[in-house]
């Protein structure tokens, strides 16, 4: 997807910093269409009736919470990205949401840049390895590793690919397969794995041990 055909909803309760954020996105490149809202259910029912690729949302927030919100989204609009961007910067938290389905968790102090580096991966790779994301999929293995044996092989060739921050289309190349071989794979992977996205494969893979960060 072009960054010119890319529809963001910027969630966020603090009109100062929620305005500097649609600002920052509109010096971005090719960037479409910014949309708002000020907490989790305004964003809900906007999602209701109006196109949008990725979600930028803040967890504190009146009315229905960003935790609460990115439950919902999930469940009901599965096609949307989720970036959390936040003042948390614990470890659990992060855990928490990326169980949740979340594709990836901005510190609020992170630099301009970051935030079309994100949105650039988690278009085109489902996921960004933010640094906090990173630590936490690190840190964060309470779940025994109890599944490996039902990944096959050519699965767990793909799954570290997928952890190299590949595309499916480079994933593709890189082992002679089609595109679409390679989107069956990964869906057969998410379903072996019960994860919601990539960040899960990611995660399922760091506790099976079959990456290591």
């Amino acid at each position: 997807m072009d960054f010119k055909d890319l529809h963001i909803l910027v969630v966020d309760d603090h009109t100062l910093f929620r305005k500097g954020m649609i600002m920052l996105l509109q010096t971005y490149p090719g960037i479409g269409k910014i949309m708002e809202a000020e907490n989790g259910q305004a964003a809900l029912d906007l999602l209701k009736s109006t196109p949008v690729d990725v979600v930028l949302l803040d967890i504190d927030m009146p009315v229905l919470d960003g935790k609460s919100a990115a439950r919902k989204i999930v469940s009901r609009f599965p096609d949307v990205k989720i970036i959390m961007v936040s003042m948390h910067d614990s470890i659990s938290v992060v855990a928490e949401l990326i169980e949740i389905g979340v594709h990836s968790y901005l510190i609020k102090n992170a630099k301009p840049d970051e935030v079309f580096t994100a949105l650039r991966f988690v278009i085109n790779n489902d996921f960004y390895y933010s640094q906090i994301v990173s630590k936490s999929i690190s840190s964060n293995n309470q779940r025994e590793p109890d599944q490996k044996s039902n990944i096959t092989k050519r699965e767990a060739q793909i799954l570290r690919l997928i952890c190299q921050e590949l595309t499916m289309k480079q994933i593709g190349e890189e082992l002679f397969l089609s595109e679409q071989t390679v989107h069956t794979h990964r869906k057969n992977l998410l379903k072996k794995t019960q994860a919601k996205n990539t960040v899960g494969l990611v995660k399922f893979a760091v506790q099976n041990q079959i990456v290591s960060f």
